[in-house]
Order: C-alpha cells, then structure tokens, then sequence
C-alpha cells in the first residue's frame, strides 16, 4: 500500500494572511501526522492563533503524546494564554504504520468525510473548538487504511463558500464528483473542491479555506517518501 496526502488552501478575499495553518510532519515511532488549526475570524491575528496552537500540538506529538492528549494540552494551553476569549478548530490525522491504522482527533465542527471504495461516510459527532473552556475533549475516530480508503477534511471556509450569493456547497455532492473522476489523486482532489468553493465565491472567498485529502492506494511504490510544495509569490 501506499499513503498519499496533499493540501489545498487560499485566504480570505482582501486578506493579507489566511488564518488557516496546515503542517505534515514525521512522527517519532514511525508514520505521518497532518496538522490543520483555524484561528478564529481572519487575518494576522487568527494566523497567530493557529500558529500557536499547530506548533503546540507538533512539539507534543514529536515527544510521543497521544493525539488526544496533545489536543487537550494545546486546548488548555490556548485558554490560559488567552483567558478563554478566542478559539480555534483543531483536526489531527495521524497515520499510524504499526497499527496499519489512521487515527482522527477532531475539534472542529464541520465534519470529516471518508469514503471507502462506492461508499461515502460523514464524521460528524458533536466537536466543539478548542480554546474555549477548560477540558475541552476531541472526538476521535480510528479506521483501518485498506486501498481505495479516502479522508476528506476541511476549515469552515468550504462550509461558508456560496452562502453570501445564496448558492451554498453542497460538499457530499462536490466530493463525490471529484471522487468520480478516473483514479483521483488527493492533490486532484482537493484541488477540485477548492476551485468549486471559489466558483461559487465568484473568486473572491468570503473565508479562509482549506482542505486536506489522504488517501490509501495499492500501489507498492518504491519505499522513497516524497513531498511536493507549491507556494504561490506575489510581485516582488
């Protein structure tokens, strides 16, 4: 089998940064996690939060804390720093090799899709954000990663895409479409739902947005691991 990840995302219209921070890193025992925080509203001051509550939950993974732990610590430590007035939503996709499993630790109200082979589930248990009160739990889910396993997740910007114009995302359907296609990558993927959403905000997005696709494949690969990277720069 063969684990492949990728990331789309864009700020806010008239926004000079998003508030969204997406970081993939190596875990210490092996395998991968995917880290996405959204800081509340937009801007520097919500890149800041998500920052802060990213770079706190990769130091505490780095060291061997659970997922959940990591997600409760990074909770209090943000309601402590800022006396409970500001949140941010917290997803943690960690794949784990020795369990051939990935684990999902969710603070965050919109959910998670994951689809096996025809078959398109929705994660979506009750699942506050974190930062707002103390004890703040994740909901957490494991699954087997089996070929054809595809997970879909996302900040609240693809959520908000449309409603402005009364033409909101249906994202079932978005992702089923993008699913259709012939043998999908995730960057293809999430690329897809990303341009949807931007349609639909007539190019100028009312939120941050972005979204994450993992998905499992069959292929046997060549056991070199591989990262891709695009970053847009503006006029120097």
């Amino acid at each position: 089998m063969e684990i492949k990840i990728a990331g789309a995302k864009i700020r806010k219209y008239a926004v000079s940064k998003s508030g969204d921070t997406l970081e993939i890193i190596e875990r210490p025992n092996g395998g991968l996690s995917v880290v996405l925080a959204d800081g509340q509203t937009s801007g520097r001051g919500a890149k800041a939060v998500s920052m802060m509550v990213v770079r706190r939950v990769i130091g505490l993974l780095a060291e061997g804390v659970r997922d959940g732990a990591a997600a409760r610590a990074a909770s209090d430590y943000l309601y402590t720093e800022k006396m409970g007035k500001v949140s941010s939503t917290l997803n943690i996709a960690s794949i784990d090799l020795k369990t051939k499993t990935v684990v999902l630790t969710r603070n965050n109200p919109a959910p998670t899709y994951i689809c096996h082979g025809d078959k398109l589930d929705i994660l979506k248990t009750d699942s506050s954000p974190i930062g707002i009160a103390r004890n703040i739990r994740p909901s957490i889910s494991e699954i087997a990663l089996k070929p054809g396993l595809t997970i879909i997740i996302y900040t609240d910007g693809l959520t908000h895409a449309g409603k402005r114009r009364g033409n909101p995302m249906d994202i079932s359907a978005a992702i089923q479409v993008a699913l259709d296609a012939e043998d999908p990558t995730p960057q293809e993927i999430a690329n897809s739902l990303l341009a949807h959403a931007m349609r639909l905000d007539e190019n100028r997005p009312a939120d941050d947005i972005s979204v994450v696709a993992i998905r499992v494949t069959s292929d046997e690969g060549d056991n070199v691991r591989r990262m891709s990277v695009e970053l847009p720069i503006g006029p120097v």
